[in-house]
């Protein structure tokens, strides 16, 4: 059995009825101009504006642009010029880096120069007596190293570098001083009036190791040098051979 809704004035219209109704008034009062002429007179009557959370639009004038690409000009100018300085800054720090290198290992290699240089025992002298020269005055029969003419108190050089091994009275060769050579060779110094180093001392070429003398078996002052393979008598090589090896003109 169908059931039939009555209509009358005792029944309210539905929601969707009403909601339908009100849907068709908007639509007669827009299409007949009636909204149009009402809003104006609501809107200059100063009705609050809904909030709708845009963001208006400003526009901005041509001096204001202006400024901004004349402040963001002269920012990129600022960062550029800060980059220039800092990469000149960076050059200028590894160039004063290299120059400080290039002084630091001229340095080491002149110092490595100076300490393999061999130098003459005696300054502005000469052999007075050669090697292996024979007779009585020497107990071996033979001369076992060279003398450089010398006057009492003259300085004594070592030749090179080295480390002293010994110093004191050395018998017939008066005070003395032995030193190894940075080679592994030695050499040694006799007939000191004085003595200026001790055992274990480094000396480098040129130093002031002692004075020339007279002291021990000699017949006057002098200075006798030799050129040895261990620090003992009896080891001796050509002293002039040798200081010649290594650059001394003898």
């Amino acid at each position: 059995m169908a059931f039939t809704c009555a209509t009358g004035k005792h029944r309210r219209p539905s929601r969707v009825k009403r909601t339908t109704a009100n849907a068709v008034g908007v639509a007669a009062l827009t299409t007949s101009g009636v909204i149009g002429t009402l809003a104006a007179p609501a809107l200059a009557a100063g009705a609050p504006v809904e909030q709708t959370g845009l963001l208006q639009t400003v526009t901005l004038g041509d001096s204001v642009a202006e400024k901004i690409d004349a402040q963001a000009a002269a920012q990129k100018q600022a960062a550029e010029q800060k980059q220039a300085e800092e990469a000149a800054r960076r050059k200028a720090a590894e160039k004063a880096r290299q120059e400080r290198e290039a002084k630091e290992r001229a340095a080491r290699e002149a110092e490595r120069r100076r300490l393999n240089a061999f130098v003459p025992p005696i300054s502005n002298s000469y052999v007075s007596t050669g090697y292996k020269t024979g007779g009585s005055l020497w107990s071996s029969g033979s001369h076992t190293g060279i003398d450089f003419h010398a006057a009492t108190g003259t300085p004594v050089h070592a030749v090179g570098a080295g480390t002293v091994v010994q110093t004191g009275w050395g018998g017939a060769y008066g005070n003395q001083i032995v030193i190894r050579m940075n080679d592994g060779t030695y050499t040694q110094y006799g007939h000191l009036s004085s003595i200026g180093v001790s055992v274990g001392q480094r000396v480098v070429p040129g130093q002031q190791i002692a004075l020339a003398g007279s002291t021990g078996n000699t017949t006057g002052p002098h200075l006798h040098f030799e050129a040895r393979t261990t620090p003992e008598y009896g080891s001796d090589i050509d002293p002039v051979a040798y200081l010649r090896s290594h650059g001394v003109n003898v």
